[in-house]
């Protein structure tokens, strides 16, 4: 194994935080990982890593070797794309996550128009309504909705996202209508996650204002949310890529237009050592195009 691919392992070992997350994307036995690391650090005569039982970190000197690992590691693989059919013609197997209404109602009609532009490459798509860890379970990029907190992932935007307070006229009539984000309170609002405390923030006076709501109904999926909003159990707060229909039919009518919603995107995430794929480049581009 040469100094290429012994970086390669510590770089994956400290960006999953796991000598067998590691492994495991790597196709290695974690005690293959566990000696080569400890034949560099004695080659180099140095402490790269920090082990226990609980944690796994860099030492100074190894943050200072990982940093620069991962510059080297990405000039090799853009030289090779500069010099390779990649560079006009990506190819090769991209893991893919994102949530799953915008999977279904999106990318089942746009990632086949892509595998038919690039007939050299294969997508393995997983749908999921949870936070999945890009880099501790293998994938090569994420899509996340919303607001991206702080992370060592590399984000690119997508699309804007636009975002509406809508519910049936149903309920209206029964419940009448909220004029203020403040008045949420006193109504029934679907939940979408499973956090116990639920904000829906709004812009008032100049600034957003977090308003706490509640309701009986609270689910983990955007099309089950609007579906119950559509049979008049609450208020719903959704993206009008999900929502969209119901309001082009009146089966849905928004409602609080007066209070802007804090913007947000849809967002393509992937790990520092892959910005250099030909393959991840090329699918940005392409869903900003049709997404467009």
């Amino acid at each position: 194994m040469n100094q290429l691919e012994d970086m390669r392992l510590l770089v994956s070992v400290l960006e999953r935080n796991s000598f067998t997350a590691a492994a495991d994307a790597l196709g290695l036995s974690k005690q293959f990982v566990s000696r080569r690391l400890t034949a560099l650090e004695a080659r180099l005569g140095v402490r790269l890593l920090n082990r226990s039982t609980r944690k796994l970190s860099a030492t100074p000197l190894g943050q200072v070797y990982y940093e620069r690992a991962v510059r080297i590691l990405e000039d090799v693989e853009e030289t090779e794309s500069l010099v390779s059919e990649q560079r006009s013609s990506p190819r090769g197997t991209l893991r893919l996550s994102a949530p799953m209404s915008f999977g279904t109602l999106h990318l089942s009609t746009l990632l086949p128009g892509f595998l038919l532009r690039y007939p050299e490459v294969s997508i393995e798509l997983d749908l999921s309504d949870r936070m999945v860890d890009v880099l501790g379970e293998g994938y090569d990029m994420a899509v996340r909705i919303g607001v991206l907190a702080d992370s060592t992932l590399i984000a690119r935007p997508l699309v804007a996202l636009e975002t509406v307070t809508c519910c049936s006229p149903a309920y209206l009539a029964l419940n009448g209508v909220p004029e203020t984000p403040a008045s949420l309170g006193e109504h029934e609002c679907l939940l979408y996650g499973h956090s116990k405390a639920v904000d829906w923030d709004y812009w008032v006076d100049g600034r957003v204002e977090r308003f706490a709501v509640s309701g009986r109904f609270r689910v983990n999926n955007g099309e089950l949310v609007r579906d119950a909003a559509i049979a008049g159990l609450g208020l719903a707060r959704l993206p009008t890529f999900i929502v969209g229909r119901a309001l082009e039919a009146g089966d849905l009518v928004p409602v609080l237009q007066k209070y802007q919603l804090p913007s947000a995107k849809v967002f393509a995430v992937y790990p520092q050592h892959r910005q250099a794929s030909l393959l991840i480049r090329t699918l940005i581009d392409y869903l900003k195009e049709v997404l467009a």
